[in-house]
């Protein structure tokens, strides 16, 4: 062996520590799903109030 300091170099270990109590399994699944109201994202609305907006300007101009 040419090297042989590269033979007797003590190898890499990683340590897991345990955590301090287990996790509940209900409670991450929910934060995972983001579970919450339903709601529109901005553009939606935005979006929404521009066809409204359309409507009623024809409204508007139908009835002159």
């Amino acid at each position: 062996m040419a090297n042989k300091a590269l033979a007797t170099r003590q190898k890499m270990q990683f340590r897991v520590e345990p955590s301090q109590k287990p996790r509940n399994p209900v409670a991450t699944a929910a934060l995972q799903r983001s579970a919450g109201a339903h709601v529109k994202s901005v553009s939606g609305q935005r979006q929404q109030e521009k066809r409204l907006l359309a409507a009623l300007l024809l409204k508007v101009a139908t009835e002159k």
